[in-house]
């Protein structure tokens, strides 16, 4: 496997550029996730890595090679695409060594059927591999075409939102199995996503990208508790993080220069108050939390609380404030 690096790389596409002065490091087995909403640029990022773009400024490194202008084959990567694109004619078995039977790359059948039935029984389709690709589930065509990635053993697999296609709970038990395939591999994966469960779940790190510049690279956790700006902190959490005016709450220390207060529904304590300054609007029942919407002067807040919390529509509340972060009118974060 091999590091991923890129420095300085931009891309324009017409008056759009896709990626500008890009620099990201993907380490030596490492699962890198970049996150980040429509045209952030990030499948742009993944064809350039794989040489099916070329940059239009910065170079591009793969295992401490130089591949800027190398043509896409040499470069050892893989792709999984977002629509699984499978041989409907062909095995299972059959669209797992389609890749191993290439001319350039063809290997012996013995190490073939090897490779094919190690992966298969690694992805949990080893009792499919005799049927036909039309015969299978969503979940386990793109298992397919995640194993034919993987059967190849390249330099780094690129991944292009390979599991937005599939039903949620699909996408759930796909999670598991490709971080739990990342792991016992040791491979060095970079894969796209704009589903913020994905990058929580899979990632080593996390890049936010914005209109094709990484804001912020990070271990899961780091991104999540301590985003550099409202951009990145509002990328990740579900329900979002609360983002509110300074004013709201006057009696929290904060920085001089704070004009938003962004606090998430967990750090937010709520208790019934007739001389609270909150009401409550609407209660989500979740099983095992709720969801408070609180509404504050002209904002609303989200508060998880304790389902057997006293609560109902209409009461008074107050509401404490513990761990808040603060951003300046830019959007970029202050600290104490």
């Amino acid at each position: 496997m091999a590091e991923v690096l890129l420095s300085g790389v931009s891309k324009r596409f017409g008056d759009t550029e896709a990626v500008s002065g890009l620099d990201l490091r993907a380490g030596d087995g490492e699962f890198t996730v970049l996150l980040g909403p429509t045209g952030a640029g990030k499948t742009t990022t993944l064809r350039l890595v794989a040489g099916l773009e070329k940059p239009d400024a910065g170079r591009i490194h793969i295992g401490g090679r130089d591949v800027t202008a190398t043509a896409p084959a040499p470069r050892d990567v893989s792709f999984v695409f977002q629509q699984y694109s499978l041989y409907p004619h062909l095995s299972v078995y059959d669209n797992l060594a389609f890749p191993l039977r290439a001319p350039a790359r063809r290997l012996p059948e013995a190490q073939i059927r090897a490779r094919v039935e190690q992966v298969a029984e690694l992805l949990r389709i080893g009792d499919k591999l005799a049927n036909r690709a039309t015969q299978l589930s969503g979940g386990q065509m793109q298992r397919v075409a995640i194993g034919r990635a993987l059967v190849r053993r390249p330099n780094v697999y690129l991944m292009d939102e390979p599991l937005s296609s599939l039903d949620s709970k699909l996408r759930a038990e796909l999670r598991v199995e490709l971080k739990r395939i990342q792991r016992d591999t040791g491979a060095t994966l970079l894969y796209v996503t704009h589903d913020q469960a994905e990058a929580l779940t899979m990632a080593t790190r996390i890049g936010v990208l914005d209109r094709g510049r990484l804001v912020q690279l990070g271990a899961p956790r780091d991104i999540y508790e301590d985003p550099v700006n409202t951009y990145v902190a509002t990328r990740l959490g579900s329900p979002g993080i609360n983002l509110v005016p300074r004013s709201l709450f006057p009696g929290v220390a904060a920085p001089a220069a704070t004009v938003t207060i962004g606090v998430r529904t967990e750090h937010l304590r709520v208790q019934r108050d007739p001389a609270g300054s909150g009401r409550v609007a609407r209660i989500e029942h979740l099983g095992d939390q709720n969801h408070l919407h609180v509404t504050l002067a002209d904002a609303t807040v989200v508060v998880l609380a304790d389902p057997d919390a006293p609560l109902a529509v209409g009461d008074a509340v107050a509401l404490q404030l513990q761990s808040p972060l603060f951003f300046g009118a830019d959007g970029n974060r202050l600290r104490h």
